[in-house]
């Protein structure tokens, strides 16, 4: 497989995996536990504080508040504050495997690729709304979106997994592995992580994200959305 090719499939991939974890589970209602006041939850030793939760919600509720969509909007992402939450843990493991495999997001990277997200999506409007209806994302959270596929698609490059069973098998090995050195705490109230499937347990959805892409999938994901 030529490099180009390598890399479009790891993209693929990469923005599968992302859509899917952004698209999971119900919705966030409480304050912080007795061993962590006012944490959502604590990832390697580091909080994630209720308010930061809050602040990332209310962002994208305001921005689907003023669409003329907003109450479908609203209505098709009732679980946002979980999702977020997910995200914002997700995004700390994906750092530490990202670390471990020795790859970065650099700032051409990053420019470049939300680029193409913006021509794929007819420009920034496009993007933005996309993003906003389908996944709950306010315009300010884009760039973490961006980062999150770079990261992805580098870490998928690096270790040279490929969009069979035995590429999901690794791909699901490196995040559980990094899960578990984490020593994730999350306020009981919000669920529980679960290392094995990389996500908040507990919830409507409990299927495990990763092991949910499928090269259908990330082909689709390619063409739909940069998620």
């Amino acid at each position: 497989m030529h490099r180009r090719d390598r890399r479009r499939s790891a993209r693929r991939t990469a923005l599968a995996v992302s859509a899917a974890l952004l698209g999971a589970a119900p919705l966030l209602t409480a304050c912080g536990s007795d061993a962590h006041p006012g944490a959502a939850a604590v990832v390697g030793g580091e909080r994630i504080d209720v308010s930061s939760l809050q602040a990332q919600v209310k962002a994208a509720r305001d921005a689907q508040s003023a669409s003329p969509q907003g109450a479908q909007m609203i209505k098709a992402t009732g679980d946002l504050g979980r999702q977020k939450l997910n995200a914002m843990i997700f995004d700390r493991i994906l750092g530490r495997v990202a670390s471990d495999a020795g790859v970065t997001a650099e700032r051409g990277e990053l420019q470049q690729t939300r680029a193409a997200f913006v021509r794929q999506n007819g420009g920034e409007a496009g993007l933005a709304a996309v993003l906003l209806q389908q996944q709950g994302v306010a315009p300010g959270q884009i760039d973490d979106v961006v980062r999150r596929n770079v990261l992805m698609t580098k870490i998928i490059e690096k270790e040279g997994i490929t969009e069979t069973p035995e590429g999901q098998k690794r791909l699901q090995e490196l995040f559980s592995t990094a899960s578990k050195a984490l020593a994730i705490d999350v306020n009981p109230r919000y669920g529980a992580w679960d290392d094995t499937k990389v996500q908040l347990d507990g919830g409507k959805d409990t299927t495990p994200w990763l092991t949910r892409v499928t090269p259908d999938q990330s082909a689709a994901g390619a063409e739909q959305l940069p998620g």
